[in-house]
């Protein structure tokens, strides 16, 4: 076996790990976009623009069918928080997106013009903010070359060690994935489920 072929079995090993946390998002019609479950107990992360048209249920790498409820959104930074009725789901695991360099091998994971679990190779392109359209005025955000595809929103984008450092969001100037990094959802996720 040479070096190129025990890297490709790397990667099939991630991709296989990292599959078992994605799920298809549905509105007991269709699919419509990716979800990552986030937590054992059954936080599932995915888009705003993903839940916008209403999501019933998830169904997962083993094909089993979760009915969900809709925790929390926030448009602004295109994120919601749903839950679904069980636990001991297989969790991602998730990395520190602040430690991602330009250069850096990534994948992304997802649902692409309805495949399933599909992936894509690329690399970290850029990082840095874009403005948004609430009162937060920007965001922090990563950049790809990793293709994207409507069906990819929602799902993870991994380092190379299999963690998922973000989440895909949207497909810009035809080439370039923008990926919400993995310490904004965290601080969503930490603000929407803090005691009021």
């Amino acid at each position: 076996m040479n070096i190129l072929d025990g890297l490709g079995e790397i990667w099939v090993s991630l991709v296989e790990r990292a599959a078992r946390s994605l799920v298809v998002l549905g509105n007991g019609r269709n699919g419509l976009g990716a979800g990552i479950i986030w937590r054992a107990d059954g936080l599932i992360l995915t888009n705003n623009h993903v839940v916008a048209g209403g999501i019933r249920s998830a169904i997962t790498s083993a094909g089993d069918e979760l009915s969900l409820i809709l925790l929390a959104c926030d448009p602004e930074i295109d994120l919601a928080l749903l839950k679904a009725g069980v636990s001991a789901l297989p969790a991602a695991r998730i990395g520190n997106s602040r430690l991602l360099r330009v250069g850096e091998l990534v994948l992304a994971l997802g649902h692409p013009w309805g495949t399933p679990s599909a992936a894509t190779l690329g690399c970290v392109s850029a990082l840095g903010k874009a403005g948004t359209s609430g009162s937060g005025g920007e965001i922090e955000i990563i950049r790809s070359d990793a293709r994207l595809a409507p069906g990819n929103s929602g799902g993870p984008f991994l380092n190379a060690s299999g963690e998922v450092v973000g989440v895909s969001t949207m497909l810009v100037g035809g080439d370039q994935g923008i990926i919400i990094p993995s310490h904004v959802v965290e601080s969503f996720i930490d603000r929407v489920m803090s005691p009021k």
